[in-house]
């Protein structure tokens, strides 16, 4: 899984640090907006995929209001063009996240919560898949789903 939410650079190479998305940005002529900082700041802090409202809705309460819905979907829109963040397609919606590069997902099927997993998979079983295939793998993404080890917890007085 990815480094801590209390730290939004624990565990990140530079290039899915914060400050490599700043330097992403920049380096695709993207102007750094005060709502597209404030977005990208809400991501790293994060750690979570999130939906345009929940970012609007944390945004907005973290004091005044400070950002326009309008604003947030095009930002993430415009960052997701530029490979900037991540967007995932869900039943529900788009969801959002700081981690561009190849990684793969456990969602919880308890929650819905979606967790950024790195997986390598042993060299055998991929070209065991290569050989059946016929094609060469450069790549790969899982999408795992799970549920706690431990159960929730039992009512005190049943």
């Amino acid at each position: 899984m990815t480094g801590s939410s209390e730290n939004p650079k624990a565990d990140l190479p530079m290039e899915q640090s914060f400050e490599g998305a700043i330097e992403r940005c920049s380096a695709v002529g993207l102007r750094m907006s005060h709502q597209r900082r404030l977005v990208l700041e809400l991501l790293w802090k994060e750690k979570m995929h999130l939906s345009a409202r929940d970012i609007f809705e944390k945004i907005n309460a973290q004091g005044k209001r400070s950002i326009g819905q309008t604003s947030v979907y095009q930002n993430l829109e415009t960052l997701h063009r530029f490979n900037i963040i991540e967007c995932l397609e869900r039943s529900g919606g788009r969801l959002y996240s700081c981690r561009t590069d190849p990684h793969s997902h456990l969602i919880c099927s308890l929650t819905g919560r979606i967790y950024d997993i790195d997986v390598q998979l042993p060299q055998h079983l991929l070209k065991d898949i290569e050989a059946r295939t016929g094609h060469r793998i450069t790549g790969f993404t899982m999408q795992l789903v799970g549920e706690p080890l431990q159960g929730p917890p039992k009512p005190a007085n049943p």
